[in-house]
Order: C-alpha cells, then sequence, then structure tokens
C-alpha cells in the first residue's frame, strides 16, 4: 500500500448473541484476513447496527517498535504485542 492510497471502510453487517459475540466474531474475521497488506487490522470497530456512532474499538492498536501494533483487547492489563501468545 502506497501513500497515495486511498482509505475506504468496509461495513460488514453479522449477527450475534450480544456484542461480546460481536467483538470476537470481528477479532476473529480480522485475523483470518491479517495477510491482506491492504486491512488496517487495529481500527476494526464494532458498533450496534442504527448507531454507527458509538463504535468500539476491538484492539488496543497501540503502537510498538518496528512499526507493529498491540494485537490485544482494549484496556488489556499485560504488556502489548504485536502477536497473540498460545496459553501454556
Amino acid at each position: 500500500m502506497s501513500d497515495d492510497d486511498r482509505r475506504f471502510v468496509v461495513h460488514l453487517t453479522v449477527v450475534a448473541a450480544d456484542l461480546a459475540a460481536a467483538h470476537l466474531l470481528a477479532r476473529a474475521l480480522t485475523r483470518s484476513l491479517a495477510f491482506l497488506p491492504q486491512l488496517v487490522l487495529g481500527e476494526t470497530t464494532v458498533s450496534e447496527e442504527g448507531d454507527p456512532a458509538a463504535q468500539q474499538a476491538v484492539f488496543c492498536d497501540r503502537r510498538l517498535p518496528h512499526r507493529r501494533r498491540c494485537v490485544l483487547r482494549p484496556g488489556h492489563a499485560e504488556d502489548c504485542t504485536p502477536r497473540l501468545r498460545l496459553p501454556p
């Protein structure tokens, strides 16, 4: 992606039991598409249908060294990380 490329937002409507389930689905969808360089993973948001002004971030997205971003949930307690850690 070059600096001259324009940015767009693609809205996908999904069905979920509640907001937490919608967040989980959004995280899974964006991670499964992370191989696409056009995807700005950290800017993924979720909102209830009919209330787009109430968007909630799905990822922390804090800047890290080497032009990386944190992939954990917003407000996480542990240190930021550019990769998910598998449980032991």
